[in-house]
């Protein structure tokens, strides 16, 4: 697996672009991502983690962490496309203040999880649950910002 570029390299090669700040669809990816967060946790309390189910938690984590990414990106006024955009989305958790450890785990869990949708990957409940813990401690974080961009 590759390391991220800077979020500034995808700005210069054109996977990122500053755009107008879309604040209404921000807020749409907000309340999709607040949904969703709240069905993942039910779903564990009821059901619990397991090898089972391990590969749904960590798609789930995976999307409620880039609505929250991609709405900070476009109330800031960025969008990304093409080749690239997911790594460009989950490089920008650099500049809005996590740590180089906590990107380069977004980073695995964006390569993870498209070895779930597209190479029949599977994952355990013990990755899962680092997954887990990860989404418990980002999306407070990513909420706030997303909060205060409104």
């Amino acid at each position: 697996m590759t390391s991220l570029k800077t979020f500034v390299e995808y700005l210069q090669d054109g996977t990122a672009v500053r755009r107008s700040p879309d604040k209404l669809r921000a807020r749409s990816l907000v309340e999709e991502s607040e949904l969703s967060y709240k069905i993942l946790l039910s779903f564990i309390e009821k059901i619990g983690l397991d090898d089972d189910n391990a590969n749904h938690v960590i798609k789930n984590a995976y999307d409620i962490i880039m609505e929250l990414l991609r709405a900070k990106m476009l109330s800031d006024g960025f969008v990304t496309t093409g080749k690239g955009a997911h790594e460009a989305e989950v490089s920008y958790m650099s500049e809005v203040g996590f740590g180089q450890r906590d990107t380069e785990f977004a980073n695995d869990l964006r390569y993870f999880r498209n070895g779930i949708m597209y190479y029949g990957k599977k994952f355990d409940k013990q990755y899962a649950r680092k997954v887990l813990d990860f989404l418990k401690k980002a999306y407070p974080m990513l909420k706030k910002m997303c909060d205060t961009t409104r």
